[in-house]
């Protein structure tokens, strides 16, 4: 690949390559953005097919943190790390010491969390190394599992876009369809439940389904029913890619709010949306209570603190849907367009004093 060609088309700043070769070390650390404060973006370990598609992921990923953060409200950048491997067989100690110190040698230009094919352990041992790492363990002044906090911000993400799609941010009897009830559905379905809502779920794992079923008392249909029940509300909260060309025509609801990452297959797809009047809410925004929380750990955690910046996103998603219908676009791109709106006024800010203070500068040497 063109490695700077596509560095330039969408502006990253960095990338740099990490190898230790004692502990098979073999990491991608990709900057998009800091124009709003250091990137912060979660380290993921996978089987790679090749380091070229490892690349990709990894500028892929760091892009989406930008934007993440950004529509967030967070002073934070967006970055990524991949490391190439097994997390299942190749891990070791060794490998995330080594990589910490990486981390350490950025000197807070990057700030790493936990990811796909990570855990809370592996951030501890980063955190050996390093303070620019959160996501750790409680005893060392961490928020712990984030699943709550994201829980909590998809719940409240969800009564905004109730309010748009039907008027009202009341759950209470509103029929919700839940792909997927892994640990942040959870979480979500008890917010749920709690406020009156009326649950369908469904999930590969069994055990995930009897759990919802016997604590909200939801109803159950096999994965491939999910799409065409009779429901107010989706909630894709399982893999990516569930709203595309096949699923879309059996959607009843009117309403689209849940917690899993990469929901639109294409971005036509949330076009199609848009087209169907179906209330969409952009995946990087409603879920992004995890990461709020975690940044809050760069100041010393407090959770009422980051609980109050979650509930921000009810806030921001009545932006996004303000922008979609004033400029007649998806709710995706105007979420993107709140994002970079958001980076473009604080770039044109530091410009401005960086060019008045080389004006002083200049008068006084003149």
């Amino acid at each position: 690949m063109d490695i700077f060609k596509y560095l330039e088309e969408s502006d990253y700043e960095q990338v740099v390559f990490c190898q230790d070769k004692n502990s098979g070390l073999k990491a991608i650390i990709a900057i998009h953005d800091t124009t709003l404060g250091p990137a912060l973006g979660g380290t993921r370990m996978w089987t790679y097919d090749s380091e070229e598609d490892a690349i990709i992921d990894a500028l892929r990923l760091s892009k989406g943190m930008t934007y993440k953060n950004a529509a967030a409200g967070l002073n934070l950048g967006g970055g990524k790390t991949v490391i190439i491997g097994d997390p299942k067989k190749d891990k070791n100690p060794e490998m995330f010491r080594a990589f910490g110190r990486y981390i350490q040698g950025l000197n807070g230009r990057y700030i790493t969390a936990e990811d796909v094919g990570t855990t809370v352990h592996d951030m501890d041992t980063i955190y050996m190394e390093t303070d620019y790492v959160t996501g750790i363990s409680p005893e060392f002044g961490s928020s712990g599992n984030p699943s709550p906090a994201t829980a909590y911000g998809v719940y409240l993400g969800m009564k905004a876009t109730a309010k748009e799609a039907f008027g009202s941010d009341s759950l209470e009897g509103r029929v919700v369809a839940v792909q997927g009830v892994g640990n942040v559905a959870y979480h979500m379905c008890k917010h749920l439940h709690e406020e009156g809502a009326k649950l369908i779920v469904t999930d590969i794992n069994k055990e995930s389904v009897k759990r919802a079923m016997e604590d909200f008392g939801a109803h159950a249909v096999d994965p491939d029913d999910i799409y065409g029940v009779d429901c107010d509300i989706y909630a894709p909260c399982a893999l990516g890619a569930t709203i595309n060309d096949e699923t879309i025509p059996q959607l009843k609801a009117k309403a689209i709010a849940g917690s899993a990452n990469n929901q639109l297959a294409e971005d036509r797809h949330g076009e199609k949306l848009h087209e169907l009047g179906i209330a969409y809410a952009p995946d990087y925004v409603i879920n992004s209570g995890g990461v709020i929380n975690v940044a809050d750990e760069l100041n010393g955690y407090n959770k009422d603190r980051a609980y109050k910046q979650i509930e921000t996103i009810y806030n921001s998603l009545e932006k996004i849907f303000e922008i979609s219908k004033r400029d007649n676009i998806p709710t995706h791109k105007a979420a993107d367009r709140m994002a970079e709106e958001r980076i473009e006024s604080v770039s044109r800010s530091r410009s401005t004093f960086l060019r008045n203070e080389h004006n002083i500068i200049s008068r006084r040497n003149g």
